[in-house]
């Protein structure tokens, strides 16, 4: 038992340091050398674990893939309005995305391996769709299609992921409000295009606050 919690703690942390090293150099720029320093064990030690870089990308993917389903459950399982449960869904995604560096590493991996198809939208983006089949045909506007809706939630969480990166790799231009986060930023333009979306007004727990 003491054996297998040791070999557990130790694979966790090897996925934690991988993710980092995911994230911030991609996955060829990764070495098994950097992730085994990080994570404070020998080259030889990860490989007992994960016997090749392509292994431990798999790792990193399926927990971060896990925590994004898991996202989508939730707001799956909830009995707000389409609407309202589309909006939370994507703040949800937005404050996983900042908080979680597995997510971001997972996120980079889609892009980047050959088998994936460059996109984590794959994961989320079709529950969106499937919550607004759900919507009584008179909660939009009468100009809104719900597909609209599903392309406006891929473009602001694509958004979100873009403005989060370039803060977190320091680029010019994403420090002026470096203390707001991007679940806000998101919140804020989802305030701004409700009204031209619903044919009423959406209330919720996210809509329009201010969240921590």
């Amino acid at each position: 038992m003491v054996k297998q919690e040791r070999a557990a703690r130790t694979r966790e942390a090897l996925v934690l340091a991988a993710a980092r090293e995911f994230e911030h150099t991609g996955y060829e720029g990764t070495s098994l050398g950097r992730v085994a320093g990080s994570a404070g064990i020998s080259v030889g030690a990860l490989t007992f674990h994960f016997p090749s870089k392509a292994a431990l990308a798999q790792a990193v993917r399926t927990r971060g893939d896990a925590a994004v389903l898991e996202c989508v459950a939730e707001a799956g399982a909830g009995s707000a309005p389409p609407l309202a449960t589309v909006v939370a869904l994507t703040l949800d995604l937005a404050r996983l995305l900042e908080r979680d560096e597995v997510v971001r590493a997972a996120i980079r991996l889609w892009r980047e391996l050959p088998e994936g198809d460059g996109t984590w939208s794959a994961l989320w983006l079709p529950a969106v769709a499937e919550i607004l089949t759900r919507a009584d045909r008179g909660a939009l506007g009468p100009a809104v299609a719900a597909g609209d809706v599903v392309l406006l939630a891929e473009y602001l969480l694509a958004g979100a992921e873009a403005r989060l990166w370039g803060r977190l790799n320091g680029l010019p231009g994403e420090g002026d409000d470096s203390d707001d986060s991007v679940e806000r930023h998101l919140s804020r333009l989802w305030t701004l295009v409700l009204p031209g979306i619903a044919s009423t007004p959406v209330s919720g727990r996210w809509v329009g606050e201010q969240t921590e």
